[in-house]
């Protein structure tokens, strides 16, 4: 007795289920070896600047208020009229 044109569909995609299954499995391995070496790579970047533990969040905080433009007070900007032609 010959297998089903339906029969044979349907065992290719339990096939297919399968592999995505695997895929998915080594997809999140690979997020975390990703997420694992960021982390490395930023302990690294922290401790070559030899910044205490205490001073870290002082230190983080001051960066992102500049990385948004807080830090820089306007009356420091040069303005036009001061600016010989």
């Amino acid at each position: 007795m010959a297998i089903s044109k339906s029969a044979k569909i349907q065992a290719e995609m339990e096939k297919v289920k399968a592999k995505i299954s695997d895929q998915q499995t080594k997809l999140k391995e690979l997020e975390q070896k990703h997420r694992e070496a960021q982390n490395e790579e930023i302990v690294d970047i922290v401790r070559g600047m030899n910044i205490s533990l205490d001073e870290l969040p002082g230190l983080l905080q001051t960066m992102k208020a500049g990385a948004l433009g807080q830090s820089v007070p306007k009356s420091e900007a040069p303005e036009k009229e001061d600016m010989p032609e």
